[in-house]
């Protein structure tokens, strides 16, 4: 029996639940006191299983992450649960009842599939990996929507399902994180491929992608969550050509109209930080129509206004200050304004924030806190010194 078996027996179940709650600062005279009743095997893949479910709240939540199982790269890797039930409902809003999801991992989509009414094929090639997975849709009972098969996803038949979801390895052992599409497993290519031959089908990948390797018919859509980005999804049998930005939660919507860049103008009253999901759509231009502004610069995805216009694609912050880079002057700066919390953003310059926020402020001058931009405004490198912006725009 392998460590993952052994834990869904009875006496591994029963340390699981010792474990709910367990402290890791603890760990030590914990294992040594569970070691005399049990198996050491059976309590170490205990303990790493309790770690990992730690972990895994952040993303799946207590209540689930209580229950479910793991293993480290599926807890790196899985979908979060709030992006993962966006997409379940994206897929039921298109008439879709069945998926084949290839590459499953642990089950993170299939599971928010599943709650959505839809039955899966989950699909991947590791054993422990499948096992994981069916393990998770037994403990939150849904094994009767959710069928698990261990294959090789370029095998496995596709046509009788409604629609494909394809989640491809961006990360590898010995190389860390994937940045060439064509180098994930499976390669982009099959992936694409397959969606081109269902009626409906998304392929998640790395929001970084080139704009350049999306296929023409495909919908392509950046999803943030809290305001971080957390993928690409590449939609098939919806609307070719269509770019947009996802922002959870929500969810809200902002599409591509192919608007020409933005107008480079002179620092106003407000900078405006669009979403990482827009910029990563290249919607800055649908951000500075709404909001009425320009850029700082060309090549910098910051734009700027006299006016505060809320939006929910960009976060406004009031600016008091512009400098050249200078890091005496801007040491000098907070001193005068009694600073005792920075925040440093950059775009576009070479500097670390940690290493300006160590030479600027080596210690609280006061009470008050500032955000400073390192960035170019019209291809010289500034700093730019604001707060975040109120709704009276004070």
């Amino acid at each position: 029996m392998n460590d993952f078996s052994a834990l869904l027996t009875p006496a591994g179940q029963a340390l699981l639940d010792a474990l709910r709650d367990h402290d890791p600062a603890q760990e030590l005279a914990l294992a040594t006191r569970l070691r005399r009743e049990h198996p050491a095997e059976l309590v170490s893949a205990a303990l790493a299983q309790a770690r990992l479910r730690q972990r895994a709240v952040a993303k799946f939540g207590p209540e689930d992450a209580a229950r479910m199982y793991f293993t480290a790269n599926g807890v790196e890797q899985a979908t979060r649960t709030s992006v993962a039930t966006y997409r379940a409902e994206s897929f039921r809003a298109l008439g879709v009842s069945s998926v084949a999801d290839l590459c499953c991992g642990i089950g993170g989509d299939a599971i928010a599939l599943a709650r959505a009414g839809i039955s899966v094929l989950a699909v991947d090639r590791d054993p422990e990996t499948c096992a994981v997975a069916r393990a998770n849709a037994a403990a939150l009972g849904l094994d009767d929507l959710i069928e698990v098969r261990e294959a090789d996803v370029t095998e496995v038949d596709t046509t009788p399902y409604d629609a494909v979801f394809v989640d491809p390895a961006r990360r590898s052992d010995k190389r860390g994180r994937i940045f060439d599409p064509e180098a994930y497993s499976p390669p982009l290519s099959w992936a694409v491929a397959t969606a081109r031959k269902a009626p409906r089908a998304a392929l998640k990948i790395a929001p970084g992608i080139p704009h350049e390797a999306i296929p023409a018919e495909a919908d392509a859509e950046w999803i943030s969550d809290g305001g971080d980005v957390k993928e690409a999804v590449l939609w098939f049998g919806t609307e070719p050509g269509r770019m947009r930005a996802t922002l959870l939660p929500g969810p809200r919507e902002l599409v591509g109209r192919g608007l020409p860049d933005p107008e480079v103008r002179p620092v106003g009253r407000y900078l405006y930080e669009p979403d990482g999901a827009a910029i990563r759509a290249h919607l800055v231009a649908e951000v500075a129509e709404q909001v009425g502004g320009g850029l700082i610069d060309e090549t910098i995805a910051y734009v700027t206004g006299d006016e505060r216009h809320p939006t929910p694609y960009a976060t406004a912050y009031e600016i008091t200050d512009q400098l050249p880079f200078n890091v005496k002057k801007l040491k000098a700066l907070l001193r005068e304004r009694e600073v005792g919390v920075l925040t440093v953003k950059k775009r576009g310059s070479a500097v670390e924030p940690e290493e300006l926020r160590r030479k600027a402020m080596p210690k609280p001058f006061g009470k008050r806190a500032v955000t400073v931009f390192l960035t170019r405004v019209g291809g010289a490198p500034t700093m730019l010194v604001g707060r975040p912006a109120t709704s009276s725009g004070a």
